[in-house]
């Protein structure tokens, strides 16, 4: 059945003052339309062309024959080679279609026994026309292996373990959170140790810890596998295999349905914008040409990134692309994906050296890659119609219109984006401006100006600002004292006073304020004392730095202890009120010279006093709900290392009469440096 086309009016019901862009949506639409209509005539819909996971690859059938497709176009010859044959490269010819598709039919060594033995090497080898012979890693490969005191080059693996072996899902995918509190991890680095960390390990101490802290999501770097460590996981070599660095396969979905029996939802950072430029065990001149799963050229190059371009206009890579999500979902029981570098894909000039106003001239015409976005349109049209609770979420810093808007609608279909911008304004307002410069009226601009109806998830620094060369807030804040007075037993100097206090501060702000989900990289909930630094070259291969130190927030003598007290406590008191899935709040006062702000948002009154030296006594307050309220939260106890001038629970009667725009008021005693927040019950 045809898919069904939009006008105008239906995107501009979403948004008026997209009239003059209107046509550009339609059209988008169109192209859209054409290409689900196109799946839908040849393969019978996305459920068929999602799939290409069961038939290209290796699969063995119950008799033990095994059946390997790869799409090779360019090539002349294909041969399978391997460990099993002795690495021969004439033993084991495959065949090719019209299509381009190489095949070969391996009969079993004996009934039910697969002729290739269970995580042994193979290979591709292949004949270009040239009469060159290339030897690539099968693209669809499920396990790739590095020894690097042989070669940083990876070997594929043929992974079949016996069923016995195989991981058994116990657990149902969680429901979809009604507000995510993400929680963003790396699993190599989620260790004390001088080393990679582990799938195991991360199932057995860091799904306790995340459970414990409040956080419903978990959102998983680094997990497709990169030949280079220190690339965060951005560099992706083979887009099906999980990486053999933390572990096997099995040890992986063990992760994933441990967090599912807690109740966690767990995301994955899908990289499809761009890919490693890799030859060897890459996807790079896979049969030889320059051109087969990306651009040709300069077009399929990212002049920043040094990585391949996808050509997002091909029937086959939007098969590799569109299966490549449904295997992680199948596959592993994901819950949906963090798209990486979305911008780039969105856009023909991927960002580089473009800064985007807002105005809506940006986001259409010439300066869309009008493929790249349709294909992020199938994407997340596919994977919702597939899998209904299935979350995904942007990384877009252009703002563009439209972006969590359903498919039907015009948008593109993803479900949140990231606010990148409040994560850089705090660095900015760290960096270049003193506590009594901090301009109220800016900061709460930034934290809600989205687009209504779109949703996005807020976070107060970004894991780039951990890695080496930038500082995360922790350390913006207290820098160099973070060595010398993080002990209860040293004193509490006006740097880490106030260092504890405003990073507790901006965090609830962020969280309360700031949008419809709320994310932290690991770490950075307890004000992680050193920056992230990956083993390379420039360090001597050093593992001091790529590991996060658990040690420091479990020491209770150390003040660590009252950030992540801090984290758990405003987790904990957003899923008993939900103000991430309430409405947008209503901002009631942004006093530039007594620097308080206050807003209501689920019922609940938030009054933050970023005031680097006043308190204020009896500050008036409006708040529209009459009552008795009560704080519910505040920055200033005890066990948060605040100093107890406000006293949890506590009484405060409203006053019918207007303020700030508001019908009642109330008096509350708001310490300088401090936030509140008050409930009725």
């Amino acid at each position: 059945m045809p898919t069904t086309p939009i006008d105008a009016k239906t995107v501009l019901d979403v948004d008026p003052w997209l009239e003059p862009n209107a046509p550009s949506i339609v059209h988008r639409h169109n192209a859209f339309r054409k290409w689900r209509d196109t799946i839908e005539q040849n393969e019978g819909g996305y459920d068929s062309f999602t799939k290409g996971y069961l038939k290209f690859g290796l699969h063995v059938r119950d008799d033990g024959e095994l059946v390997y497709r790869e799409w090779a176009p360019n090539a002349k010859e294909a041969a399978l080679i391997g460990d099993f044959n002795n690495w021969n490269r004439t033993s084991h010819p495959m065949v090719k279609d019209s299509f381009g598709v190489w095949e070969i039919t391996i009969p079993p060594k004996e009934p039910g026994v697969c002729a290739i033995p269970h995580d042994s090497k193979i290979k591709i080898s292949m004949i270009t026309p040239s009469g060159e012979r290339i030897e690539r890693l099968p693209v669809w490969i499920k396990r790739v292996t590095q020894d690097l005191s042989v070669s940083p080059v990876y070997d594929a693996r043929f992974w079949n373990p016996p069923q016995s072996e195989r991981y058994q899902f116990k657990n149902a995918r969680p429901p979809q959170p009604r507000s995510v509190r993400i929680y963003e991890a790396h699993v190599g680095i989620s260790t004390n140790e001088y080393r990679v960390g582990t799938y195991k390990e991360f199932t057995a101490h860091m799904l306790p810890r995340i459970k414990d802290l409040g956080y419903n999501t978990i959102q998983l770097m680094a997990v497709m596998e990169h030949a280079y460590y220190a690339s965060f996981g951005y560099q992706v070599t083979n887009f099906f295999a999980a990486s053999s660095r933390y572990g096997t396969p099995e040890d992986l979905k063990e992760l994933i349905d441990t967090a599912h029996g807690m109740g966690i939802t767990v995301l994955l950072d899908i990289v499809h914008s761009h890919a490693c430029k890799n030859v060897l065990d890459g996807l790079n001149q896979f049969d030889g040409t320059d051109h087969q799963y990306f651009h040709e050229g300069g077009k399929g190059r990212h002049e920043l990134w040094d990585s391949r371009l996808f050509n997002y206009g091909h029937y086959e890579v939007l098969r590799f692309l569109m299966s490549n999500l449904r295997f992680w979902m199948e596959e592993y029981q994901f819950d949906g994906f963090r798209f990486d570098g979305v911008t780039s894909m969105m856009y023909v000039h991927h960002g580089i050296g473009t800064g985007f106003s807002g105005g809506y001239h940006e986001y259409f015409g010439d300066n869309a890659d009008i493929e790249a976005i349709v294909y992020l349109m199938l994407a997340n049209d596919a994977m919702h119609e597939l899998f209904p609770s299935c979350i995904t979420i942007a990384e877009d810093v252009s703002g563009m219109p439209l972006l969590c808007a359903p498919v039907s609608k015009g948008g593109v279909g993803f479900d949140y984006r990231l606010s990148m911008a409040i994560p850089d304004m705090w660095i900015k307002l760290l960096k270049h401006k003193s506590d009594d410069e901090w301009e109220m009226g800016n900061i709460v601009h930034t934290l809600t100006n989205r687009r209504y109806k779109e949703k996005s998830i807020a976070y107060a620094e970004s894991h780039d600002q951990a890695l080496v060369g930038d500082k995360t807030l922790a350390f913006w804040l207290m820098d160099k004292e973070m060595y010398t007075n993080m002990s209860d037993i040293t004193e509490y100097t006006p740097v880490i006073a106030r260092g504890i206090a405003l990073h507790k501060m901006i965090r609830l702000l962020v969280h309360s304020l700031g949008g419809e989900g709320y994310l932290n990289f690991e770490g950075n909930e307890f004000g992680h004392p050193e920056w992230l630094d990956f083993p390379r070259e420039g360090n001597g291969n050093s593992f001091h730095y790529a590991r996060r130190q658990w040690n420091v927030v479990d020491d209770p003598l150390l003040r660590y202890k009252y950030l992540n007290e801090f984290d758990k406590a405003m987790n904990h008191t957003e899923e008993k009120y939900g103000w991430l899935a309430a409405e947008p709040a209503y901002v009631s006062l942004k006093h530039e010279v007594d620097k308080v702000v206050v807003f209501e948002r689920a019922g609940l009154l938030f009054v933050f006093n970023f005031h680097p030296s006043q308190s204020f006594t009896d500050y008036r307050v409006g708040v529209e709900e009459p009552g008795e309220y009560h704080v519910v939260l505040s920055s200033d106890e005890k066990r948060f290392g605040g100093f107890e001038n406000v006293l949890p629970g506590g009484q405060y009667f409203t006053t019918p009469m207007e303020w700030n725009g508001r019908k009642n008021w109330l008096q509350i005693y708001i310490p300088t440096r401090t936030c509140i927040v008050l409930g009725k019950n």
